[in-house]
């Protein structure tokens, strides 16, 4: 159990209670590289709880500022084996996954992975289950992902372990998905043909205010076996969730038609081509929002009391995750979470290419610039930056992405200033990083096959070599076809790369180099308090 400490400012301090031995409790996250894995993970140490994740990569724990403080078991929700050494000891395990962009088979995936973590909660006699769910009625049919959100709570809470399910509708963050969804639809549409959804009731809620939830679970009566609704102090309508939104960011108010014809999956197809929330992604979100999203009861003020100071209104909300956006502070992302249908093992080494067909495309240009004025550019690519050719063409790549249901070019970057193993740049997820030297992305834009480009620079004489390469190892005839239509626009896209990128050094003001690095790298935003941040 913890109890609560004296308020410090606005938010309260979850304290961890010491065991009978003096030894700090310990708690599992499994969904740690998560949107709120991520941010919870830090506040719990914090805390002083002992921490341990359940990840499939540790490389990409390592990336966190706190991946050095935690313990790792590799491994899935739905491997029994690594499940089992993960909730060894074990006090509060926080259960923050669940299938938003997998596959058709996401249902089955999330009661499997489920069924697992519960069963071995219970033989571990873990004292208390937390799981972040959905908030939904009880009257009215739901989405199959919200349903599926709803079984996982109570295959959680038929474990035998005391689970408290805390259920959320719209979370309101920097890099949320559904924070992102507002904010895109509202910058770039002037006038909004919404579908009638758009006048159903909400009850957003903040981000740093689940996190209180969150951390507030770990303190219930270990008695307490049960769901709760929680939600932030407004109720509204969506429409007037993006005009809320354009008074903050100071734009016009929009005007909004509610358009009866917009299904959920012509209306997801809608969001994914005027945002950059991917069609995989949209659909879920959009399907939660078919019905009234609001609290049935207050029971969770029982249970876990308010935090100091109210929660956090929605307009507030709003202004911080905006201030997080300017100040370059965003903590965790949407485009954290690994996509379905993606490669996700790392490039094969060379000697392991033999018998296998392979294309590559690969650059080298000597330049008058140092290796430190190269890589400051190799650093800063994507985003707002580009990618240092043929930016029509580029973007042509990236809509025909988002067409097929791909994330695009608009999903961007985290960060200007930091890039990190795991992290997301525009239709390619950063694999591996050797400042100074080598950036090497992972393609997750849709191609029949697994591809790669990688970047490097080494010192020469009084300069450096910059190199280049893109490689794809094609699947059957159709990736081979693929690679065979896309050579013409290799030809004008990669040489031209290759040689701004040089240019862009060798010239007098290159950019400044963000803070890359393949082990951890600031990305905390504030620390300072237990549940800060926007």
């Amino acid at each position: 159990m913890t109890e609560l400490t004296a308020p410090t400012g606005r938010e309260p301090r979850l304290t961890a209670v010491p065991h009978a031995d003096g030894t700090p409790p310990r708690a599992l996250v499994i969904g740690a590289t998560g949107y709120l894995g991520g941010r919870l993970v830090p506040r719990l140490l914090q805390a002083g709880y002992l921490v341990r994740v359940l990840a499939r990569n540790a490389s990409r724990v390592a990336a966190f500022e706190w991946g050095a403080e935690v313990e790792v078991v590799e491994g899935d929700a739905t491997d029994r084996a690594a499940v089992e050494r993960a909730v060894a000891d074990v006090d509060v395990l926080y259960y923050l996954v669940h299938s938003m962009a997998a596959g058709d088979d996401f249902e089955n995936t999330d009661r499997r992975a489920a069924r697992t973590v519960a069963d071995a909660a219970a033989a571990a006699s873990v004292s208390r289950i937390v799981y972040l769910g959905g908030l939904h009625p009880d009257d009215a049919p739901l989405s199959a992902h919200l349903r599926s959100r709803v079984e996982v709570g109570e295959i959680l809470l038929a474990s035998g372990v005391p689970t408290l399910v805390l259920q959320a509708g719209v979370v309101i963050g920097s890099g949320s998905a559904s924070f992102e969804m507002v904010r895109h639809l509202t910058d770039v549409l002037p006038y909004m043909p919404a579908p009638k959804w758009v006048r159903n009731h909400i009850q957003p809620i903040a981000v740093r205010d689940v996190l209180y939830y969150l951390l507030g679970a770990a303190r219930v009566d270990p008695e307490v076996n049960r769901a709760l609704d929680i939600g932030g102090p407004d109720v509204l309508r969506y429409g007037q969730m993006m005009n809320g939104y354009a008074v903050e960011a100071g734009l016009r108010q929009r005007a909004i038609a509610a358009l009866p014809v917009l299904t959920p999956r012509l209306a997801s197809h809608w969001v994914n081509l005027v945002t950059p929330i991917p069609r995989a992604t949209a659909r879920p979100l959009v399907e939660s929002l078919q019905n009234e999203c609001v609290m049935k009861d207050h029971d969770v003020d029982d249970l876990i009391p308010p935090p100091d100071g109210g929660l956090t209104p929605y307009r507030t909300a709003v202004a911080l995750a905006l201030g997080r956006e300017k100040n370059d502070t965003i903590e965790t992302s949407w485009q954290d979470a690994e996509l379905s249908g993606v490669p996700s093992d790392p490039l094969p080494s060379d000697p392991e290419w033999a018998g296998r067909v392979v294309f590559v495309d690969a650059r080298s240009v000597t330049t008058t610039a140092s290796a430190e004025r190269v890589w400051a550019v190799i650093a800063g690519i994507g985003g707002t930056n580009g990618w240092y050719s043929s930016p029509l063409l580029w973007s042509m790549r990236g809509l025909m992405d988002r067409l097929v249901g791909g994330v695009g070019l608009a999903r961007g970057r985290r960060s200007r200033a930091v890039l990190t193993v795991g992290d997301a740049l525009d239709f390619w997820r950063v694999e591996a990083v050797e400042p100074g030297r080598l950036l090497r992305l992972r393609a997750e834009m849709k191609v029949p096959g697994l591809a790669w480009l990688e970047m490097r620079v080494t010192p020469e004489g009084t300069g450096s070599r910059y190199e280049q390469r893109a490689l794809f190892f094609p699947r059957g005839l159709a990736g081979r076809l693929y690679w065979l239509g896309v050579l013409p626009f290799h030809g004008l896209i990669f040489p031209g790369m290759a040689a701004r990128i040089t240019a862009a050094a060798e010239s007098a003001d290159p950019p400044p180099a963000p803070d890359l690095a393949a082990a951890p790298a600031d990305r905390s935003g504030e620390h300072n308090s237990s549940t800060s941040g926007g």
